[in-house]
């Protein structure tokens, strides 16, 4: 193969590497181990982790630990599901066609939009894309943000907007937690408005009146999420005005996984459908009138010629889509409404619980499963003092918010227990 190609040595493969950058010397690797020993090992590692079955975690904040039916992953295991095919060819890729399809039309009706996208990398680049349809539809300049949208969203966004010579504004919150609108009325050039429901605090927004502000200036309002959940029990974003809703899906039957793969979900009111970005599937009618599914209303560019694309996104996590279709199918509109409820009921009667017992929750506004608690003085240490005993608490809230010092971000979904939530109270203020 070198002979043919013209080269001596694999070496000579690789001339634009400074040499200095290369290895010069053998790897210093252990023996390989048989299969049994491997496993040995694994599991010791495994022993070290801080996530085993002992360790009760109230993380959230955009990663959500919930229940998911054992059918999802056994159905999901199958190998035309597994595989990476683009379905261009839809004559050679009707199942995984319309396993998207269906995904698409359950996520439509969770968030209230009329049409959905094969889906994104997640809710970050969902949302991202999101503002960047609504503010070159509206051919302004200025996008407005909730400062209350989770801060990686908020780091992606800024990452999306700094070449493209939009102007990011950042709307303050109030002190019940949600959004102040009140600065968008002084806001010239305004052509799109970001805002999250639950929040980064857990907090539920007034969507109606922040679509209904975005509108009286002739802009697009955006909706963010990333508690796909809550919209079992909330009004959808879209029957509440949303031009686009984005997020994140993850609660929707796909594995924490330590951070991803997840799943952005975008969707949107009909007349900004042509410019999505991604894929949409569509279903038609072949030669003998039977029911078909087909890649549609989107450009090849947007495939294969990246400077005439609506964005750099064609690729959806067609896995992690057909998890949550899977998911959403398998516990039905009035499983997935069930269990919000259940989120929210216990996160409220953690709350209770822990106001009682001294602690105080700064945002007095309504929230779905997650919420924000400030320790007493001179409780610093409790926060420790629980991961010693394999308990997190939550997510401190003062590196990404200066201000809200002695603040955790506690999340309780349906997994935890009553007997869980009495033992956390009793540790954390004992």
């Amino acid at each position: 193969m070198l002979e043919v190609i013209g080269v001596k040595s694999l070496d000579d493969l690789f001339p634009t590497i400074p040499d200095d950058s290369k290895i010069n010397q053998e790897l210093d690797l252990p023996e390989a181990l048989t299969e049994w020993e491997l496993n040995d090992h694994m599991d010791q590692l495994a022993a070290k982790m801080a996530t085993g079955p002992g360790v009760k975690t109230y993380l959230g904040a955009g990663s959500y630990d919930h229940y998911v039916p054992a059918s999802v992953p056994f159905v999901l295991s199958r190998s035309e599901f597994v595989t990476s095919y683009t379905p261009y060819q839809p004559e050679m890729s009707q199942g995984t066609l319309q396993a998207i399809y269906e995904y698409q039309t359950m996520s439509c009706a969770l968030m209230g939009t009329d049409v959905s996208t094969a889906s994104h990398y997640d809710g970050a680049t969902a949302m991202a894309e999101g503002l960047l349809i609504a503010v070159r539809k509206s051919r302004k300049n200025k996008v407005a943000i909730s400062a209350a949208i989770h801060p990686f969203y908020r780091q992606v966004i800024h990452t999306y907007f700094e070449p493209t010579g939009f102007e990011l504004v950042e709307l303050p919150y109030l002190p019940d937690g949600r959004t102040d609108l009140t600065g968008l009325a002084g806001i010239e050039d305004l052509g799109a408005v970001g805002v999250q429901s639950p929040n980064f605090f857990g907090c539920i927004e007034d969507l109606g009146a922040a679509a209904e502000a975005t509108h009286d200036k002739k802009a697009f309002f955006v909706a963010g999420f990333s508690e796909a959940l809550a919209y079992g029990l909330l009004k959808s974003p879209g029957s509440q005005g949303a031009d686009l809703v984005a997020g994140e899906g993850q609660s929707l039957g796909v594995s924490r996984s330590f951070g991803g793969p997840y799943l952005g979900m975008l969707g949107a009111t009909k007349k900004l459908m042509r410019i999505l970005p991604g894929r949409l599937v569509g279903r038609a009618k072949d030669m003998d009138g039977k029911d078909g599914f087909v890649l549609t209303l989107s450009a090849r560019e947007q495939h294969i010629r990246r400077e005439k694309a609506t964005s750099n996104i064609c690729t959806n996590v067609g896995l992690c889509a057909v998890q949550a279709a899977m998911y959403m199918a398998s516990i039905g509109k009035a499983g997935i409404k069930e269990l919000a409820r259940l989120n929210h009921d216990k996160a409220e009667y953690l709350k209770r619980k822990l106001t009682t017992a001294g602690a105080a929750v700064p945002f007095s506004s309504p929230t779905f499963n997650e919420f924000v608690v400030q320790l007493p003085s001179g409780k610093e240490a409790a926060y420790q003092r629980l991961l010693d005993k394999n308990i997190v608490l939550g997510l401190p809230l003062e590196k990404f918010y200066p201000e809200l010092s002695r603040c955790y971000l506690v999340c309780v979904t349906e997994t935890k227990t009553k007997d869980d939530l009495d033992a956390l109270t009793k540790e954390l203020l004992s």
